[in-house]
């Protein structure tokens, strides 16, 4: 029995071990919004998530500037979309890996690796990581959102 658990909870973990591995983690302090690319989500169109449900690389020429970063769309449309209700478009935790966020970590993110759930956008640092962040997403967000609440948002 312990075992077996053991067993999950490697499973889980793994991906996630790997990303700080390669990667490491990155400081808030000057960078609430996850920037890559000198553009938000790597220049992804955040508004194509919850139109199309799919990750579509936005153009220089439709692009905003929200809290400090510059946002990339697709369209016309989704740009003014994105101008009238920026909030409900910008992905969780700045665009940062939701499941290295539950943990009370802050790694980066891949813009394929997204899920939108009870309407907001969760990005993470890749597919597998995004698979095990899918197995128990309710609970990484409550404890991702009690990180992002005590400690990002005082800096």
């Amino acid at each position: 029995m312990i075992r077996r658990e053991m067993i999950k909870l490697s499973k889980l973990l793994l991906p996630l071990i790997m990303a700080f591995a390669i990667v490491g983690c990155t400081s808030l302090s000057n960078k609430p919004i996850y920037n890559d690319q000198g553009y938000a989500v790597t220049g992804y169109d955040v508004v194509a998530y919850f139109t199309e449900n799919k990750a579509i690389k936005g153009s220089t020429d439709f692009q905003a500037e929200y809290q400090g970063s510059q946002w990339l769309f697709a369209s016309k449309e989704h740009l003014a979309q994105f101008k009238q209700s920026p909030e409900r478009y910008a992905p969780q935790y700045g665009g940062y890996c939701a499941y290295a966020m539950s943990s009370g970590f802050v790694v980066s993110s891949d813009p394929q690796a997204f899920t939108v759930y009870q309407d907001k956008l969760y990005l993470n640092y890749s597919l597998s990581v995004r698979e095990n962040w899918l197995e128990n997403k309710a609970q990484f967000i409550q404890e991702a959102d009690e990180y992002w609440q005590q400690k990002v948002t005082k800096n």
